[in-house]
């Protein structure tokens, strides 16, 4: 246990016999969930190497590309936090500071590390927001309790996202196979990437997607085409407890998280396979995010109150003036010879 550097970032560790968890100071991300057996991190490394989030735009010129996602992308790693925003910021906001997927993944935290749990803690001043995530590790499985402050006098509309990023050697295009207590679904309503192999604001039902040629693509099944990119937003099944799963079967590894539908009633699934071409992206990445949220699309704040409600279930969370907001979920890694039918929340 205690502070590391983690491909050159400060960062802090809580581990056990089975699994290693780090977590960088800037941006708060979760990097690591390490099988200490297998030697197998499922969570994405960029291909990319990252910074700290504070140093961008000081020696960087455009490595990380040149809009408001840039600073992020400098530090991104493994599960990042989207807090107040999931998306692009307006172009007012973008003036004021605010970066794509909101401060949360940019931030610097103050991390403690005792007694088997490491606290992360920020405020988030453009925002008016603090936030503390206590991760504790049992066995195979992390627990993860999340506070969100409301700091101003008055309710706040938000948009909170987990976003979750599976990366290689875990992720392999054609073998990694995944479920989810999904249901109603829906394809990006305009154009995410340059190529995109699903049919623009097609709705479904999970997991069969419907493909832009006239085909179906088993969302179960990680794409296996040479390029390919898609975003599709996914209702949880709202009688259940929610989750996503993953299985690896060259590791013979799961992988998955376990949240309450009504804290986190969406999913999205985003997918990048070698197509965006830009710096720092260069053609070179394989990944595939099961961000789980209150909001269903990446999009602006404005978009997000203006939508308000898509399948009849709101999307975006509200914080009461000076209150706060707390969930609980948890993150599994253990090992199996094929993909469960569900995922529990662990006893």
């Amino acid at each position: 246990m205690g502070e590391i550097l983690y491909r050159g970032r400060r960062a802090a560790v809580v581990e056990n016999s089975d699994l290693r968890v780090t977590v960088l100071q800037e941006g708060g991300h979760i990097a690591e969930m390490f099988d200490k057996a297998a030697g197998v991190n499922p969570l994405w490394t960029p291909p990319w190497p990252t910074i700290e989030p504070s140093s961008h735009g000081l020696t960087t010129g455009g490595a990380y590309g040149d809009g408001s996602d840039a600073k992020l992308l400098a530090g991104i790693m493994g599960h990042s936090l989207c807090l107040d925003l999931f998306g692009l910021p307006s172009g007012a906001e973008a003036r004021a500071g605010l970066t794509a997927h909101g401060e949360g993944s940019v931030a610097p935290y103050d991390l403690t590390v005792g007694d088997g749990t490491l606290i992360a803690h920020a405020r988030l001043p453009i925002a008016g927001l603090e936030f503390e995530r206590r991760l504790s590790l049992n066995g195979r499985s992390l627990e993860i309790r999340e506070t969100v402050v409301n700091l101003s006098d008055v309710d706040r509309a938000i948009g909170w996202t987990q976003h979750v990023t599976l990366g290689p050697p875990f992720l392999e295009r054609g073998a990694t196979r995944f479920g989810a207590s999904a249901t109603r679904s829906k394809v990006f309503e305009s154009a995410f990437g340059a190529d995109d192999y699903l049919e623009v604001g097609k709705a479904f039902d999970w997991p069969i997607a419907p493909r832009a040629d006239g085909g179906t693509a088993d969302l179960r099944v990680l794409h296996g085409e040479n390029r390919s990119s898609a975003y599709t937003a996914h209702l949880m099944d709202r009688s259940r407890t929610a989750f996503f799963v993953a299985f690896a079967p060259a590791f013979e590894l799961v992988f998955g998280y376990v949240w309450r539908s009504a804290d986190f009633p969406w999913m999205g699934i985003w997918e990048e396979n070698h197509s965006r071409q830009q710096a720092p992206w260069n053609g070179q990445t394989l990944a595939r995010g099961m961000e789980f949220g209150v909001s269903p699309m990446p999009e602006t704040r404005q978009a997000m109150i203006d939508r308000g409600r898509l399948f009849g279930v709101p999307c975006f969370r509200l914080i009461p003036a000076g209150g706060s907001v707390h969930v609980e979920y948890c993150a599994i890694l253990r090992r199996a010879r094929t993909i469960p039918e569900s995922l529990d929340w662990p006893t």
